[in-house]
């Protein structure tokens, strides 16, 4: 799932190698962090953020698949 959300942020952003996503651990809960460049962090978040939320919703679909729980972090 990582893999997947490192894609899908790298495809929206400028700077792609500049995305840094990390996986943690908290209450059975996995949480991604997700780091972009500074000028890139509107593309990210989208307008009133719609695009992070969609992000979201795709996430946490894969991981119920999975049988998982997923929460995504924009970090600044």
């Amino acid at each position: 799932m990582k893999e997947l959300l490192t894609y899908i942020v790298q495809s929206l952003v400028d700077h792609p190698d500049e995305v840094s996503v990390t996986e943690r651990e908290a209450g059975g809960e996995t949480i991604f962090e997700v780091s972009v460049a500074d000028g890139d962090m509107g593309k990210v978040i989208g307008r009133q953020g719609r695009i992070v939320k969609e992000i979201r919703t795709l996430m946490k679909a894969v991981a119920q698949r999975k049988g998982k729980k997923v929460s995504v972090e924009i970090l600044d």
